[in-house]
């Protein structure tokens, strides 16, 4: 089964999103009380850079792991590949994305997860 790559990013942002401030509320944590947990882990920001995460804002990919640990639950979580927020592998597999090119006049492509890369295509 192929999937939309836009819509799937669309959906995985929008989880993330709600999932960061549901799950804030859910641990009865004040984003003050976030800040300070990803302050322990090295990661700087505001109040407000937290609010505008859970509003819909691009979360940087790199800050993940640890907004994950200071909300008690994993990556994979909060990309609603699970709905408990302490399994690291998905609930289901991954649909197979459809390979686009990246650049079409070099030929590159993206590939999804479940797409042989030309590396492990040749395993035995």
């Amino acid at each position: 089964m192929f999937i939309d790559q836009g819509d799937l990013a669309i959906d995985r942002h929008l989880i993330l999103t709600h999932r960061l401030r549901a799950r804030r509320v859910e641990l009865g944590l004040t984003q003050k009380q976030v800040v300070t947990r990803l302050a322990r882990r090295g990661i700087r920001t505001t109040n407000k850079t937290l609010s505008s995460f859970e509003h819909g804002a691009g979360v940087d990919v790199v800050r993940l792991p640890e907004l994950a640990a200071a909300l008690d639950c994993t990556v994979t979580y909060l990309l609603g590949l699970t709905e408990d927020p302490t399994q690291w592998s998905p609930d289901h597999p991954t649909p197979l994305l459809r390979p686009i090119p990246a650049t079409p006049a070099t030929g590159n492509w993206i590939l999804g997860p479940d797409v042989p890369t030309r590396a492990t295509a040749h395993r035995s």
